[in-house]
């Protein structure tokens, strides 16, 4: 018999805490999630086959920015549907297609109405 596969979400933040934290809050819901540390990275995972339901996207990044990735996500079909959050300390940006802006620090029910929104359900679990 198979087992439904978990939803996927990719993280994209060059924090180590701030990724890792993530992943773990969203495995404790039932999630899958992926990190990346930069934009680079997390187009790498996506040509590489991985389908998220939802990529919670850092726009400040050193390297490869989360602004980076988005123009080429949104330029490539087989990636442009995918949804995109974007999580930034920074409150000033106005981006086009973006299904949610999260502040840093996330509140965690926020992040949660975003995932539930964008991601076929996890594992219920009450915070």
């Amino acid at each position: 018999m198979n087992t439904p596969l978990k939803p996927v979400i990719l993280v994209v933040d060059d924090n180590d805490s701030v990724r890792g934290a993530l992943i773990f809050l969203l495995s404790s819901y039932g999630y899958d999630a992926v990190g990346a540390e930069d934009g680079r990275v997390a187009l790498s995972y996506l040509e590489s086959g991985l389908e998220p339901c939802l990529i919670l996207l850092d726009l400040e990044m050193p390297r490869y920015s989360g602004r980076w990735f988005l123009s080429r996500q949104r330029r490539d079909v087989r990636f442009s549907h995918i949804p995109v959050a974007v999580v930034s300390a920074g409150g000033r940006d106005r981006l086009a297609g973006i299904v949610a802006k999260l502040p840093k620090p996330i509140p965690i029910e926020d992040l949660l109405a975003v995932v539930e929104a964008n991601c076929p359900s996890g594992e219920k679990k009450t915070a």
